[in-house]
């Protein structure tokens, strides 16, 4: 006879099998976790250097800014004012599976640049209305709280699973193997202070969900926006809960709007 722990021990594997399946993970046609057959075989990205300038350029033009660069007033008013931190993600166009994101940390004179890597977004590029299925990245602004990963913890701040449930699975494509290896939840249709596995989507499952920061395996993704290895730690360590960090997405046009 099953237990009462029993039963929910298992109703918690199968919510994290949904939501990597119809998450990031997208749908049997996808065939992968974010690229599955438009994966190019490129691994995990972990190789790939940091983009030394994005598109803010020059030492000069990185520290101390008064406002995130290219970003327009209509996202700009969208970032909490007690947020510190702010991971903006530059997609190159509105079909766009390529990205940089750059790391931005405010101190007493303003914003700096901590950071900035080569990145991908959904492989059909942006949208402002996020469906399930639709393999577009949602615009936005959204706060970014929990985290977790195959992988142990690197040195996290924000709240930390770590659960091999997070491990593709093996019908995937194999360049997607290790995708799942670090993970910070996007707080797109999800609820805020519970692991990224949590299934649950308050705007309803047709609204899409499951969309993380996650390691980059060279091509676009599901929804989700993938970065190399090396910057996925860096942001894991440097993401902190107390300086209310959030990601500003979307291509140049829309953040710029």
């Amino acid at each position: 006879m099953r237990t009462a722990g029993g039963a929910m021990r298992m109703a918690t594997v199968v919510a994290a099998g949904l939501v990597l399946l119809a998450g990031c993970g997208g749908g049997a046609s996808g065939g992968g976790a974010s690229g599955g057959k438009d994966g190019d075989g490129k691994g995990d990205g972990a190789g790939k250097r940091e983009r030394p300038g994005g598109p803010a350029r020059g030492a000069s033009a990185t520290t101390h800014l008064k406002n995130i660069p290219e970003v327009g007033t209509a996202l700009r008013s969208r970032i909490p004012a007690g947020s510190r931190q702010v991971v903006a993600v530059y997609g190159k166009g509105v079909n766009s599976s390529e990205a940089t994101v750059v790391l931005y940390d405010k101190g007493a004179k303003g914003w700096d640049r901590k950071g900035s890597w080569a990145a991908h977004n959904g492989r059909r590029g942006w949208t402002v209305d996020h469906h399930e299925g639709d393999k577009r990245s949602p615009v936005g602004v959204f706060p970014l709280t929990d985290a977790g990963g195959v992988l142990q913890d690197p040195g996290a701040k924000l709240p930390y699973t770590h659960s091999s449930a997070f491990t593709p699975p093996s019908y995937w494509s194999k360049n997607t193997r290790h995708d799942f290896d670090y993970v910070v939840a996007i707080n797109y249709n999800r609820v805020k202070g519970t692991s990224p596995l949590d299934p649950a989507r308050p705007q309803g499952q047709s609204k899409g969900g499951g969309v993380w920061l996650h390691l980059d395996h060279g091509s676009g993704t599901s929804a989700c926006v993938s970065v190399p290895k090396a910057g996925m730690q860096a942001l894991l360590r440097a993401l902190d809960p107390a300086r209310h960090p959030v990601v500003v997405m979307g291509d140049t046009a829309h953040l710029a709007g």
